[in-house]
Parts: structure tokens; C-alpha cells; sequence
């Protein structure tokens, strides 16, 4: 399962991040224009702060990334600022989504520290704050992208990602509320709808599009074959995560996995559910989504007798040579490369945290 790329140089964090007050400052600024009463710029830069700190950022490097391999050398200073911008907007958008389920989800921390609801000064009021954030993604489209050939795709996958998600959270919440534990709902056909709408399609297909648009290799061709291995990377992405939270070394991840007691629909649960003897239906039935160690440990006990640590295993190597298939099937006639899609793979490839 070697995964061989080319030595490419990727997008350091540090001159990622020198781009960001840039972008703070025309949100703000804009705001001041308003005359609105000072408060107002002061709390939504708070927030800005607040809920762009402490990532990953995986998908917003992606995007410089993304048009440094499409183009086959660095990008200069001109084309590192507009792929950088659109990388923090997929941050943003990002931020969106993190404020609001946590609100739904009652969560108490994110990235080490508070969820945003929770700050003393919030509350509720972190409702509105989320939508802030996804409209200031728009106004910066606005300010500094108007005059490009692209300008309205763009605006149009930010749309289409943001309401792809909340249908994927939509389908997620109705699917597997932590109130009401039903795994009569659950159904692999259900997971994988939830999975390509709430990750997918942001997380792996919006960074090489938003690349695509503004390099103007946007074709339908090229967008095709991009959407159909970026949502497949995605769905392998996701199953790792469920996978990792159940077996996973908890030294190596940083976390103790919740979505046994959590009531999540994961890859593992509905692969027992269709595994399952009628006991070990029982106790998946009597044991999931309870607050419990005890219970938590049935769940486990059953997932160890179906050796569903071995199924995913093989469905790692399998899922792995469909992707390294329709990666050796692109047609790069028209500027989309081979190369693109290797290195997203080699970054997720048997990773471990």
C-alpha cells in the first residue's frame, strides 16, 4: 500500500497564518463603516479570534497546495495571497459550522479551551455569531475576488458547501440524537448520506475546487473527476475517524473516543448491526448511546467478537486501491493532475491519528 508522490514543497503554517489579519481587518473594517455602535466590531472580532485559533487547518492549506501541484512549481506572491485567502474562508466556513453544532450538540470544549456558546458574554447570542461568520465569507469574496473570471462559481460552491453540510447535520441529528438512542434508524445507507453531505464535500472536494475555479482549469471534465475521488477520500477519511475513536491509541490521537456513549452513527456500529447475531443484536440494542462505562464496554465486547477491527483493515486496503484506480484513470489533458490526488491520499493513508 506505498504510496509514492513527488517531492513537493508544502504551504507553511507560519505564512498561512500571516494572512489571516488581512482578511480580520477588511471583516472589521467594513463593520466600522456601518456606524454601528463600537461594541459590535469589538464582539465580532473577539469571535474572530476566538473561533479561528487552534485548528488543524488542513483544509485551508489544502487550497494553496492544491494550486501549487495543479501548476507544477511555487506559486508566487500574487497567486499565494488569493489561494491563501480562499483557504481561510474555508476556515471560516469551518468556524460556521464548529459554533453551531456545538450549540446543538450541548458541547462544553473545542480545540482545548471553551466552546464559543460558553464564554460568559455569549450564550445564545453564539447563534448569530455563526452566521456572521458565513456571511463574512462573502463579503470577502466581494472585496477581493469580484473582478475575477471566477467570481460567481466561487460564491456558488461556498453556497452549495455550506448547504450540503446542513443537510448532512440535518440527516445526522434525526439520525442519532443523543436524547433518543433509536438504532432502528441506523443503516449503513444512512451513514453514508450523512457522511458525504456533513464531510465530504467541504472538507476534501471545496479546497480542490475553490483551486480549479480560481486557476481557471474549471472544467466540467475536471470538476467531474474531482468531485467523484474527493467524495470517496472523504467517506475512507471519515470511516478512519470512526475506526480511530474505538481502536485507536488514545496517546497517539489525543482524545478518548465518545461515539459509543454518544450515540454516533459510525461506520462500526452499522457494519455490526449487519454482522450481529440476535444477542449481540440485544446488547447493541440495550448498551449503545448510553452514558455508561459499563455499557460503552458491552458495545466493545461486541465489536471484539465480530472482529470488525480486522473488517476494517480490509476495507482500508480495499477502499485504498479504488482510489489509487480512479487516481491512474484521470485524464489530464486539460491541467488536472495525477499527482493532486496522490498527495491528499498519502496524507490519510493508514494514518494513525
Amino acid at each position: 500500500m506505498n504510496i509514492v508522490t513527488k517531492s513537493i514543497e508544502p504551504t507553511r503554517r507560519t505564512d498561512f497564518e500571516a494572512i489571516l489579519p488581512s482578511i480580520k481587518f477588511d471583516i472589521l473594517e467594513y463593520i466600522n463603516r456601518q456606524n454601528l455602535p463600537r461594541e459590535v466590531t469589538t464582539k465580532f472580532e473577539k469571535c474572530l479570534q476566538y473561533n479561528l485559533q487552534g485548528g488543524k487547518l488542513n483544509r485551508g492549506l489544502s487550497v494553496p497546495d492544491s494550486g501549487s501541484i495543479l501548476l507544477g512549481r511555487a506559486i508566487d506572491d500574487h497567486e499565494f495571497k488569493a489561494l491563501t485567502t480562499l483557504g481561510w474562508l474555508t476556515e471560516i466556513l469551518q468556524a460556521f459550522f464548529l459554533v453551531h453544532d456545538d450549540i446543538m450538540d450541548n458541547s462544553f470544549t473545542r480545540r482545548g479551551q471553551p466552546c464559543w456558546f460558553r464564554q460568559p458574554d455569549t450564550g445564545i447570542m453564539a447563534v448569530n455569531d455563526g452566521v456572521l461568520l458565513e456571511s463574512s465569507i462573502f463579503l470577502i469574496l466581494k472585496s477581493q475576488f469580484s473582478t475575477h473570471p471566477s467570481y460567481l462559481r466561487l460564491m456558488e460552491v461556498f453556497h452549495e458547501a455550506s448547504f450540503h453540510t446542513q443537510l448532512g447535520q440535518l440527516c445526522d441529528m434525526i439520525t442519532a440524537s443523543e436524547d433518543r438512542v433509536d438504532l432502528d434508524k441506523f443503516s449503513m445507507e444512512r451513514y453514508e448520506s450523512i457522511v458525504q453531505y456533513k464531510t465530504s464535500y467541504y472538507s476534501f472536494y471545496l479546497p480542490v475546487a475553490l483551486s480549479l475555479y480560481w486557476l481557471e482549469l474549471d472544467t466540467p471534465l475536471n470538476l467531474q473527476q474531482t468531485h467523484q475521488i474527493m467524495m470517496r477520500m472523504g467517506h475512507y477519511f471519515q470511516v478512519q475517524d470512526d475506526y480511530l475513536d474505538v481502536f485507536g491509541n488514545s496517546s497517539l490521537t489525543g482524545k478518548i473516543g465518545t461515539d459509543i456513549s454518544d450515540n454516533k452513527c459510525t461506520w462500526l456500529v452499522n457494519k455490526a448491526l449487519l454482522l450481529a447475531t440476535e444477542e449481540q443484536h440485544r446488547l447493541l440494542y440495550a448498551n449503545y448511546g448510553q452514558k455508561n462505562k459499563a455499557c460503552e464496554a458491552r458495545v466493545r465486547g461486541v465489536f471484539d467478537e465480530l472482529f470488525l477491527e480486522e473488517i476494517y483493515k480490509e476495507f482500508e486496503d480495499m477502499v485504498v486501491q479504488e482510489l489509487q484506480d480512479m487516481i491512474a484513470a484521470v485524464d489530464e489533458k486539460e491541467g488536472l493532475c495525477q499527482q493532486l490526488f496522490t498527495v491528499f491520499l498519502s496524507k490519510i493513508c493508514q494514518r494513525t491519528i
